[in-house]
């Protein structure tokens, strides 16, 4: 009570702070970049962020922190527009939103499915928002109690949810998981930096892929190719369906749980390292754990757009968490904030127990200026969403070529690398692969996400049950199955028998019909090599090191997946579904235009970027795809041209990047922006 009572003042000294107009001002503003930034796939909270710090410094705190947290609190509402309405993450906080609202977009429910959606993420944000408040006062006793052991439990629950997302077939979900988790420890090891899959002679490899690279490829090529070729509006329903006021009617039914997801949200967000890139997808597992008729997830479940979404706004109250608290990053976009802090003013604000000491009123402002942001974003967002769905009605032949220009601009801006567009255009076929052959790109992703965390955390945590036991066989146990680890097993173990046992009901890649056995029997051998020479790369490593360890284990428990899917591919008839293939029925068989020639445009991109640089090869890029694949007229082609690169170099500029260059820029000194 006495915490409670010193807490108030602080309380009421936060409003004042923040029910200033101008203070109001810099809220809407930071609101309006954010929902810009949030809009374009890829991009996320780090761009918007990194955009501000040039004018953080020296700023009043209260005026940057409601810019800063304007911007931070919406990014996961606007965001949505994209994974909704073309099945594009638009960052990793709303990857599972396109499982089910993208299926809706299609059908012609986007506004009902964006509405749905940023109803969910209002009340998820303003759960946050309550929760961090309480959370500032007890939860540093909590958040210590979390060690090795608790965080590898954490990780292996958000594995867990490869149980849900494995498909008809559950095996290859797992294998799926798998491999997504060996391209992860691509790269330099954590314990000893031993090399896996990669070179110094190829240094970009050392690195491991990105998140935005492998998220944007596995998802958002696969569903521009597959909606290309079949030249047509995204939506296949000449009408919108219902508009905002049905989507906020289906999160009002389903409520609780939006009001479980965004507890989710928040205790997850509270993990450093963890929240953005797990949260939706623990979410949506719970979404389906929840719900009776699961047959309809993956074609167009609004719970399956609610619950990621009420979670992953919530989890940006739960960020704040260790960010305020003890000064830990929960995200590398609170990374940048903390920096962001430090430049305020005179510089007299630090982040951590200090400022909870000293700066309680500006950390209450933090969290109302949060939940202020919410309302803000989403009523904005729900006043602007009929006529954005409009999206899908339009053409989508001239919708490609700008989406694919933003998502390469995304991509390279990860690593400044011409490699960048390689690998978006290598996972980027993979993905392809693996949607054609129904093989889980959400298991994919979550084992590429979770991958670093779960090595890091179990190579701590053996070494210092190690020396633990080496004192005790108590002590070892003691630290292993601590109570929250032991409360975390036995969920994670009911969350993958549940998971398995309902695994056929939910396809997660909608219903692919099965095709002939030889296309899918090349595409498992191909992941079965892959997989078979990670094993021995990692075998390779001298048997003292420990980066040996975790590969080794997950190649070989995917190889046993593997054979069991050869053999089980042998002995089962071409109708059996183990052997899904898009191209054999459905949409993709009647499609207008083939694979080959459709991919054949955008790997002509790459190939004039590296001759020529991205500007150059963009100008020829946009021009002859208008021209040629879209059939619009010369003027047409040459206005969306030069709109195009007008929007390119008006984002560079703005985030003060470059762009790829190719053999030409170093033979030629350019000018800006064809260097």
């Amino acid at each position: 009570m006495d915490v409670i009572m010193e807490a108030l003042p602080a309380l009421g000294d936060a409003w004042g702070l923040i029910l200033q107009p101008v203070v109001i001002g810099y809220l809407v503003l930071g609101v309006v970049m954010g929902l810009c930034i949030g809009v374009f796939p890829g991009l996320g909270g780090i761009a918007g962020l990194s955009l501000l710090l040039p004018f953080m410094f020296g700023m009043d705190p209260i005026l940057g922190l409601a810019l800063m947290v304007g911007m931070v609190a919406v990014v996961p509402t606007s965001d949505t527009f994209a994974s909704v309405l073309m099945g594009i993450p638009g960052s990793s906080a709303s990857q599972a939103t396109v499982l089910d609202g993208f299926p809706m977009a299609k059908k012609g429910k986007a506004a009902r499915a964006l509405s749905a959606a940023f109803a969910s993420s209002l009340f998820g944000g303003l759960v946050g928002a309550s929760f961090l408040t309480i959370f500032i006062l007890i939860a540093r006793p909590i958040v210590l109690e979390f060690r090795t052991p608790e965080l590898l439990m954490i990780t292996i629950f958000g594995l867990s949810m490869v149980g849900i997302l494995a498909g008809r077939v559950a095996i290859k979900g797992i294998v799926a998981a798998g491999l997504g988790m060996l391209i992860g420890t691509i790269g330099e090891g954590a314990s000893s930096g031993d090399l896996r899959m990669s070179s110094y002679d190829l240094p970009y490899l050392t690195d491991g892929l990105k998140l935005v690279i492998v998220g944007l490829g596995i998802f958002a090529i696969p569903e521009i190719v597959s909606l290309l070729r079949q030249d047509r509006a995204i939506s296949s329903e000449p009408q919108l369906g219902g508009g905002w006021l049905e989507g906020v009617r289906d999160w009002f039914a389903n409520i609780w749980l939006s009001v479980r997801c965004s507890i989710i949200g928040v205790v997850v967000g509270v993990i450093p390292g963890l929240g953005g890139s797990v949260v939706d997808w623990i979410a949506y597992g719970h979404a389906v754990q929840t719900t009776k008729d699961k047959s309809n997830f993956g074609k167009g479940e609004v719970r399956g757009v609610i619950g990621p979404e009420s979670s992953n706004n919530a989890k940006e109250g739960g960020g704040l968490v260790p960010t305020l608290l003890f000064g830990i990053p929960g995200s590398g976009s609170m990374a940048i904030f903390i920096g962001a802090i430090a430049l305020l003013g005179s510089g007299q604000i630090e982040v951590g127990p200090a400022m909870l000491k000293n700066n309680l009123d500006i950390t209450y402002s933090i969290v109302w200026l949060l939940a202020l942001a919410n309302v803000v974003g989403t009523i904005i967002c729900i006043a602007a969403s009929g006529g954005i769905a409009k999206l899908t009605t339009i053409r989508f032949a001239l919708l490609a070529p700008f989406l694919f220009m933003i998502i390469s601009f995304a991509a390279f801006q990860s690593g400044q690398n011409l490699m960048d567009l390689v690998a978006l255009f290598g996972i980027g076929f993979l993905g392809l692969m693996m949607r054609r052959f129904d093989w889980s790109r959400p298991a994919f992703l979550i084992g590429f996400v979770l991958s670093t965390p779960a090595e890091n955390y179990a190579n701590q945590a053996l070494q210092i049950a190690q020396s633990r036991f080496r004192k005790s066989f108590e002590d070892g146990l003691d630290y292993i199955f601590s109570p929250i680890v032991i409360v975390l097993l036995i969920i994670t173990v009911i969350s993958v028998v549940m998971g398995l046992r309902q695994a056929k009901n939910i396809m997660a890649e909608g219903d692919v019909q099965s095709g002939s056995k030889r296309a899918p029997f090349v595409m498992l051998l191909v992941v079965t090599g892959y997989i078979a020479y990670a094993f021995y790369d990692a075998a390779s490593i001298p048997s003292f090191s420990r980066d040996r360890t975790f590969p080794m284990f997950v190649a070989g428990v995917c190889l046993v997946g593997c054979a069991i899917l050869i053999i089980t591919m042998m002995l089962k008839p071409e109708t059996d579904t183990i052997f899904a293939d898009r191209e054999k029925s459905g949409e993709e068989a009647d499609a207008a235009h083939g694979l080959w020639p459709t991919l054949a445009w955008f790997a002509g991109l790459l190939i004039l970027t590296s001759l020529f640089g991205f500007i150059l090869a963009l100008t020829v890029f946009l021009f002859s795809f208008m021209k040629l694949r879209a059939r619009v007229s010369t003027a047409y082609a040459a206005i969306y041209t030069a709109v195009g690169l007008a929007f390119m170099c008006g984002m560079a500029w703005l985030l003060n990047r470059d762009f790829p260059p190719g053999l030409l820029q170093e033979y030629a000194d350019l000018p800006w922006p064809l260097t």
